[in-house]
């Protein structure tokens, strides 16, 4: 995945996504030295689809999401797209 785009969000409120599978959020819980760590309790919460509730920007620009129904805050590292129309594009709840 590539860096994200400062204040822009790749998920806009509404998208369905999905949490990363379990190995690679432990590799980002371990590896990520920024804001916004994994918490434990987020890790069972791997491969889960729901869709995005909030998104904010943390100072600098990176996206912050809430998610419906998953605690914490999540990074766009960690999500991934589930509903994709032909020409490639997010389909959203919007």
């Amino acid at each position: 995945m590539t860096e994200p785009t400062p204040y822009k969000e790749v998920f806009p409120v509404g998208t369905a996504v999905r949490v990363a599978d379990r190995a690679f959020l432990d590799d980002f819980r371990a590896t990520w030295q920024f804001h916004h760590k994994l918490r434990p309790d987020q890790l069972g919460y791997a491969d889960q689809q729901t869709t995005v509730a909030e998104v904010g920007f943390y100072h600098g620009g990176d996206p912050v999401y809430a998610l419906a129904g998953v605690p914490g805050l999540w990074l766009e590292q960690c999500l991934r797209p589930v509903n994709q129309n032909r020409s490639g594009r997010l389909v959203t709840g919007r």
